[in-house]
């Protein structure tokens, strides 16, 4: 959902489980009744088994058809397979067991990128650039190795074993490890740090079970920093549970106060408010969003804006206001159900429309530009009847997504094709990889610690001609102007991937957020003292 980069759609999720069983029965006459359309269905399914000209996979005609139907409802209602169900909730419940590593796969073979600080890997002393070769004895590379083949050897109940052959530059011979799975935590907070002496930045990748913890943990330390003013990065963020996102609206707002409120035609009404204490209810609050904040990124981003409480910065939301309720199937597979709709504390219902179809729902972000996101916010026109206000009288509008009071537009002869199909095509990822495994050693001693990185390091034109070289070599056409356009974008891409791979996740937004419109923009509004006293933000 997406601005060129597509985050993994997540939706808003009850954190209830409801056992739904369907039984067929004998064929009857044609009514509205329940009973008489899942006998109608059953006696379908019973004449293809019997009369069909070839053998017939009956689980995968149910399958199918149960996806078809959840596809007629609306975008968000789907159907989960029991073997993928576990790894669906992984990055909403915040943690897996494995053996802890981030990996890439780089020319068919399994790269450790880096072992997770505290995990059964790095306690081992599994390295930065070591190659896994064999795993339980088996060949690990090769065309044959993905990402599914990696989960299914390397994820594992905690307390399993298992053993992996790896080579590690330097030495001759394999290095074996029998490694014991331990629980592995998938972080929601890629980055918390100072970008003034008074502005704090934050950003968040999800609403999993363990986003608000971290936030708390990682407010208390920016205003031990000397945090008064804070920037919520939510771009991108496509969302998760719902009660985190009331949870994380709660840190902001003081008690009492209406977060949001669902309801739906089998589901009655329900308020969600806020209680006393959270941890930044006072202090410049600015959130950050795009067409990737959907779902509870919407949830918190609509509660703050109508309460007046902060700024919204950036570009239109995805527009998602359907909730999710997950039900099991008798063969422990899962359909999640859209059951109600949510409404902001306004009375807003952010749900984009649907009636055109699933693709259309889906495509109709990368048509945007000029359609509904000008560059001038006061040039776009809404009907009354989607007319709201907020708690201090600002008018603000429904009708698909939070539209930002602030709308910052997104460059796209600078963000073009050319810089797109680099990710796209895996080109930064395969250059940084080579980049890092010829010089990390090099790059370690002269650069202790991200600081001295970022003072020292430049890309300069010979590494985004080298880039551009071997995107030729990939295969890519380059346009002269795009990547003209580009090319500061380009290095400075390829100086944050770097530091990522050198350091951490929070390295990549420090170096990114220097060039971007978004984040400069929110630095700039948090330092004029006049801007929010002009619209009565507080």
């Amino acid at each position: 959902m997406m601005s060129k980069y597509i985050p993994p759609r997540v939706s808003v999720l009850f954190p209830a489980v409801v056992f739904l069983y369907l039984v067929p029965g004998h064929t009857g006459g044609q009514t509205d009744d329940p009973k008489s359309t899942l006998q109608k269905y059953a006696a379908a399914l019973q004449i293809i088994n019997f009369a069909y000209v070839d053998e017939v996979n009956e689980p995968d005609l149910v399958e199918k058809a149960i996806i078809a139907t959840l596809r007629e409802l609306d975008p968000h209602s789907q159907y989960i397979p029991r073997e993928e169900l576990l790894r669906t909730n992984e990055p909403l419940e915040g943690l897996y067991e494995g053996i802890g590593i981030t990996f890439q796969i780089f020319r068919d073979t399994i790269l450790v990128i880096s072992p997770i600080p505290g995990g059964p890997s790095e306690r081992l002393g599994i390295m930065p650039g070591d190659r896994i070769i064999r795993i339980e004895g088996e060949d690990a590379t090769g065309e044959h190795v993905d990402n599914e083949f990696v989960f299914e050897r390397l994820r594992g109940k905690k307390g399993s074993r298992v053993h992996v052959s790896i080579l590690r530059k330097g030495k001759k011979n394999l290095i074996d490890y029998i490694i014991i799975r331990d629980k592995i935590p998938i972080n929601s907070l890629d980055a918390g740090y100072m970008t003034t002496p008074e502005i704090g930045y934050i950003r968040l990748n999800r609403f999993s079970r363990t986003t608000v913890d971290e936030f708390r943990v990682a407010v208390r330390e920016l205003k031990h920093e000397g945090m008064s003013s804070l920037i919520l990065d939510l771009r991108g963020n496509s969302g998760g549970y719902l009660d985190v996102a009331v949870d994380l609206a709660d840190e902001f707002l003081e008690a009492g106060k209406l977060v949001v409120y669902t309801e739906g035609q089998s589901s009655p009404k329900r308020n969600y408010t806020a209680t006393p204490g959270g941890v930044y209810e006072t202090g410049r609050l600015v959130v950050l969003i795009d067409e990737g904040s959907a779902s509870a990124s919407e949830i918190v981003s609509g509660a703050i804006q109508d309460w007046d409480r902060g700024l919204i910065i950036g570009r239109r939301s995805f527009g998602k206001g359907l909730v999710q309720r997950p039900y099991l199937l008798p063969d422990s597979s899962q359909i999640r159900l859209t059951i109600a709709r949510y409404y902001t504390p306004s009375g807003r219902c952010i749900q984009k429309p649907y009636g055109e179809g699933y693709d259309h729902y889906f495509e109709e972000i990368y048509n945007r530009t000029g359609d509904g996101n000008p560059a001038d916010n006061d040039t776009i026109r809404f009907p009354d009847s989607l007319k709201y206000f907020t708690s201090h009288e600002r008018i603000v509008y429904g009708g698909g997504g939070i539209m930002p009071d602030i709308y910052v537009a997104h460059d796209t002869s600078v963000y073009n094709d050319f810089y797109y199909e680099l990710f796209g095509k895996a080109i930064f990822n395969d250059f940084i990889i080579q980049k890092i495994e010829r010089y990390r050693q090099v790059w370690d001693k002269q650069y202790p610690s991200f600081e001295k990185y970022d003072e020292l390091f430049a890309t300069g034109n010979d590494m985004t001609l080298e880039l551009a070289d071997w995107a030729v070599q990939s295969g890519i056409e380059i346009s002269q102007e795009q990547f003209l356009r580009a090319e500061q974008l380009i290095g400075q891409t390829i100086k944050a991937l770097i530091a990522r791979n050198l350091f951490d996740p929070e390295a990549y937004y420090r170096v990114m957020n220097r060039i971007d419109p978004c984040y400069l923009r929110a630095v700039e509004v948090l330092l004029d003292n006049s801007y929010f006293a002009e619209i009565r933000v507080h």
